[in-house]
């Protein structure tokens, strides 16, 4: 029988990652969300599970999105960033001449910065 050890991103490794990315210890988490730095550790050990509320909180604090902290992304970096998913809802919008054309011009800068960067 052959064994995998998948990596999973857990709501505690994503937090962890999170707060890290901020350089908050685990104290300094706790003291914005008014709590201990017990429960922050038990967060991201995955020994205790935030309620909806408290994961907002957690969220909004860091940064982030609930989404990403629960692992409904792998697009870590895109879909943690809340300023990034508001300026795609906002595109979603838009009448769809002007999205065909900001998306357009979008694709023209990526495409730009792809043979810059060669």
């Amino acid at each position: 029988m052959v064994s995998y050890n998948l990596a999973i991103d857990t709501f505690g490794k994503r937090l962890a990652e999170c707060r890290k990315a901020k350089n908050l210890s685990q104290k300094d988490l706790a003291e914005a969300f008014v709590t201990s730095h017990t429960t922050i550790g038990k967060y991201e050990r995955d020994e205790m599970t935030p309620s909806i509320d408290a994961a907002k909180k957690l969220a909004k604090i860091l940064d982030t999105t609930v989404g990403y902290l629960l692992g409904e992304t792998d697009k870590a970096d895109l879909f943690k960033d809340p300023v990034m998913l508001q300026r795609f809802q906002d595109i979603s919008v838009l009448p769809e001449k002007e999205k065909e054309c900001l998306l357009t011009t979008v694709d023209h800068f990526i495409k730009s910065a792809k043979i810059n960067a060669m």
